[in-house]
């Protein structure tokens, strides 16, 4: 069990409601984000009578990062001003929630990028081509695949039993706080290779079309630029920009898989200012992602706009 070091000694009142705040911003804003993504894509679902492919994943991954985010914001919650949360059943059940929809967030946008890379990158292979003509079949069985790999391994984490001691504890007479610091009794090795587990053959995916699509893009637009001849090419900006956006999903994603790496490791258990970085760190990627799905995508942005025109209308006839 790990001691806890004299920094834990220190005034923590101010520390933990500034992480109280940063984390419940980045998971409001995640969580209106996604509901966004979600709204607009279940409006354009039942307008059409017909859902794509893009517009199925988009719908699984907003509603599992709804899911995710609102874990997050309770635990961070109960873990300052509830600490009886640790002993009880929830805990165990938020704690298998926590992984299943972490593994399916990651799993959709993994996905979510191999569709992309699929039809958009430019590869003169056989089985490329095979894979391009055939991809929209196999969507929905990759996705039902992620949803059962994500549920499999997530179980695993309900067989853990989590030994809570209470080590020391520091009060502060402002509004009758305490914190308590709970070091959890678990097989850290065993964790670790868990998460590894399950967070390695999305992450894999993910970097590897991610990459391959910046690739084809910089090698197609290295073409552009050598056959153009004005001063200024529309195709090629839209290139540079879809090759910044992929770029950026690319470095939340691998952030958030070192994140949740870390948050398995005696560094977090041993040292209260990696716990607060870790626990800061993790709502950025599905904020962040979410976000940016609704700036960088036309059709997204596009949907939303009319529906704030829609929402503003009957605002106005309704009142």
């Amino acid at each position: 069990t790990a001691q806890p070091s004299n920094y834990w000694k220190q005034d923590v009142l101010p520390l933990s409601i500034l992480m109280l705040t940063l984390v419940a911003t980045e998971c409001t804003i995640g969580i209106i984000a996604s509901g966004i993504v979600m709204a607009v894509n279940a409006v354009s679902w039942v307008q059409k009578k017909a859902i794509s492919i893009t517009t199925r994943i988009l719908l699984l991954l907003s509603v599992s990062r709804i899911g995710l985010q609102s874990i997050m914001l309770i635990e961070i919650t109960s873990s300052i001003f509830n600490v009886a949360f640790y002993n009880s059943v929830l805990y165990r059940v938020s704690n298998v929630s926590f992984v299943f929809l972490n593994y399916c967030s990651l799993w959709f946008a993994a996905l979510l990028s191999f569709f992309h890379f699929v039809k958009i990158a430019n590869f003169s292979y056989p089985l490329f081509f095979k894979l391009k003509w055939r991809i929209s079949e196999l969507m929905p069985w990759l996705l039902w695949l992620s949803v059962f790999i994500s549920f499999s391994s997530s179980m695993f984490f309900s067989k853990h039993k989590f030994t809570v001691y209470n080590n020391s504890s520091l009060s502060n007479n402002i509004c009758n706080f305490t914190m308590k610091l709970y070091v959890v009794e678990t097989n850290v090795v065993n964790m670790s290779f868990l998460f590894i587990s399950g967070i390695l053959p999305p992450l894999t995916m993910f970097n590897a079309t991610a990459t391959l699509l910046i690739f084809s893009l910089r090698r197609h637009t290295l073409n552009m630029r050598n056959s153009a001849t004005g001063s200024r090419n529309p195709c090629i900006e839209v290139h540079m920009q879809a090759i910044k956006e992929t770029s950026c999903f690319l470095f939340l994603y691998i952030l958030n898989a070192a994140a949740l790496l870390l948050s398995t490791s005696n560094i977090v258990n041993a040292s209260l200012f990696w716990s607060i970085v870790i626990r800061i760190v993790l709502p950025v990627y599905p904020a962040g992602h979410s976000v940016l799905l609704i700036q960088n995508n036309p059709g997204l942005r596009r949907t939303w706009k009319h529906l704030q025109s829609q929402i503003h209308l009957y605002l106005q006839n309704r009142f």
